[in-house]
């Protein structure tokens, strides 16, 4: 049997739209690859190298949420339309078998020219993609009519579907930022200890004061009837360039009292001199307050100090500029600090920590999931766990982990000993 086909001439104007439609959705397919792909931070490297269309791309990419909706519509519209018409033209010349040849067609047809084989290749030539989709894009996007349409649609979208909706266009997340470092660290762009200073920078933004100042109990203070001589004692006992001054308690700051102003008094045989009439002004501080702010804020100020206060107005504790930058870099050993580590793996498993230890380092140390809630540290996680103070060598256990008390002074736990559940064991 022999199938009859005759064309005419509007058949052949429906088939040169087809085309037409099908080589703008192509392009359009490597422009929404290339483009989404493309981040700022290449294509102002782009520019810098004064690449045709750079600016152009460059303005795109800073600002997704602008070209994204309407590139999508366009390449929907372009599809649908031209579905539409294989449909007829092929219903018209092959008759009942016109929907097998339509679908077949658009199924692999179009996404094999349309889809894949394009976005294929704007994956592998991103630059050049990218550049070549830059001005007619940009073009695009500044089409008013298209602009508005694209708008009014994503308005009734975010209408039916309540929430924030696309406002700002894509969101990079701190773990696919992170993921990005980890791929440049294997690829040798970055060293692996520049992956960590990116990893320390991006938890120094969600850091509070709270978690990194020296608590009450640990601040080495003097009252304001102090003799300088005194003062200047406690000064080289503990090796510190300022000191917090009370008046009636801890409470009471008063201000700050210099080491040099110190030395300045004693060398003008004031040493029988309180202390009072060199107190300098503190500058106090919320514990909620967040580091990223306050490190900026010291720099412009010029000061080393502040007195952490809680929701009460009671002194919480103190920071200084080195509790800031050891968050960032890490601990920071002089020739006057005595302290312990904050943490010493143990023979047969299990590890010694500092009370002071954060969870959330712990939990990344350990790969474990200690709870963490309104507390900040092992030793707090220990006293709501056990709802009173321990007694040395006291356990407790939370996510197969046995917590041991290991020193305990006073009201205050120092060490902590976590074990795994299936190898805890009494210390010998």
């Amino acid at each position: 049997m022999v199938l009859a086909v005759s064309v005419t001439g509007q058949d052949l104007a429906m088939i040169v739209a087809i085309i037409i439609l099908l080589l703008i959705a192509t392009y359009l397919a490597v422009a929404e690859t290339a483009l989404t792909r493309m981040g700022k931070a290449k294509a102002q490297a782009l520019v810098e190298d004064d690449r045709r269309g750079a600016g152009k791309l460059l303005g795109l990419v800073a600002h997704p949420e602008r070209f994204l909706n309407p590139v999508l519509l366009v390449v929907l519209v372009c599809q649908l339309v031209q579905a539409t018409l294989t449909g007829i033209v092929a219903s018209r010349l092959f008759g009942p078998l016109g929907v097998a040849v339509a679908t077949f067609f658009n199924v692999v047809v179009v996404f094999v020219f349309a889809e894949a084989a394009p976005k294929t290749w704007a994956i592998q030539h991103p630059e050049r993609a990218a550049l070549l989709a830059s001005g007619p894009v940009s073009a695009m996007v500044a089409f008013w009519p298209l602009r508005i349409l694209s708008r009014a649609l994503i308005g009734l979208t975010n209408w039916i579907l309540p929430g924030k909706g696309l406002k700002e266009g894509p969101f990079v997340s701190e773990e696919e930022l992170l993921a990005l470092a980890d791929v440049a660290v294997e690829e040798e762009v970055l060293e692996a200890e520049e992956r960590k200073l990116i990893e320390q920078i991006i938890e120094f933004g969600d850091t509070v004061v709270r978690e990194v100042m020296v608590p009450r109990p640990d601040m080495i203070g003097v009252p304001q009837d102090f003799r300088v001589a005194d003062a200047m004692e406690v000064v080289l006992l503990n090796g510190y360039s300022r000191l917090p001054v009370f008046g009636a308690d801890a409470d009471d700051i008063v201000g700050l009292v210099y080491a040099k102003d110190l030395m300045r008094a004693e060398r003008d045989s004031q040493s029988d001199t309180l202390i009072s009439a060199l107190v300098r002004p503190a500058h106090f501080i919320p514990e909620t307050k967040r580091a990223a702010e306050l490190l900026p804020e010291m720099q412009a100020q010029q000061f080393h100090m502040a007195i952490v206060v809680d929701e009460y107005g009671g002194t919480a504790g103190l920071v200084t500029l080195e509790d800031l930058i050891e968050e960032l870099i890490g601990e920071i050993v002089d020739e006057f600090d005595r302290e312990e580590p904050m943490l010493e793996p143990l023979p047969g498993g299990g590890v010694r920590v500092n009370a002071r230890m954060p969870i959330g380092e712990v939990n990344d140390l350990l790969h474990a999931d200690l709870p963490e809630g309104d507390w900040d540290t092992i030793g707090g996680l220990m006293f709501h766990l056990l709802g009173h103070i321990p007694h040395e060598s006291e356990t407790v256990e939370s996510d197969g982990h046995v917590l041991r008390a290991e020193r305990v002074q006073g009201r205050r736990i120092g060490r902590v000993r976590i074990t795994p559940r299936d190898t805890a064991r009494e210390p010998e």
